[in-house]
């Protein structure tokens, strides 16, 4: 456990929140975070997930840019769902980037773990980008993330790491409810 990991930690809580309580003040928490893991991954030898990091700084420009253009009238983020055929082509989408990004860690880096370190990157890019288009079933992904991301950082001795993403996981769960909850009452109310 480094001073890096625990700010690391604490941004990350901070930005996890934020994001359920659909509020654009997460992206600033988020930028941070992910700088730090960067680092953390990098020097874990995790290099999906230090590439991930990457990614997503890139798309939490991206988000706070996004969510700055859809707010209801209200003032709030509205919350959107995927159709059937879109939810299959997203999960066949995960399953096949997993393998080749697996592939291609494992045959030409040193990585640690190549396939299941693929899996928590290529779940989270998906999660990510309908996190940006406020789509519920972000959480869904989300959720699926930190079940394999526990574990994984738990084995490479990432322990406050894997407590973070165990509280990622409680607070998916609760994002995951809360945006349903705001999706019926929109809908209710159109």
């Amino acid at each position: 456990m480094s001073p890096i990991e625990i700010v690391a930690v604490a941004l990350g809580i901070a930005n996890v929140t934020l994001v359920v309580l659909r509020s654009m003040w997460n992206y600033p928490f988020g930028i941070a975070m992910v700088a730090l893991y960067a680092l953390i991954f990098y020097d874990a030898r995790l290099y999906s997930d230090a590439l991930l990091q990457v990614f997503f700084f890139v798309v939490q420009l991206y988000g706070w840019w996004a969510w700055s253009r859809a707010r209801a009238d209200a003032g709030e983020i509205r919350v959107e769902l995927l159709g059937n055929r879109a939810r299959l082509a997203w999960l066949a989408g995960i399953v096949l980037a997993t393998a080749g990004w697996g592939w291609l860690m494992h045959h030409y880096t040193d990585a640690s773990l190549p396939w299941w370190d693929a899996a928590v990157a290529m779940l989270s890019v998906a999660a990510q980008i309908l996190q940006s288009r406020r789509k519920l079933e972000s959480w869904w992904l989300w959720i699926a993330t930190d079940l394999v991301a526990i574990p994984l950082y738990a084995v490479k001795g990432l322990g406050l790491t894997a407590g973070l993403y165990l509280v990622f996981l409680v607070l998916a769960s609760w994002g995951a409810i809360d945006w349903a909850r705001v999706r019926r009452h929109a809908l209710a109310a159109a």
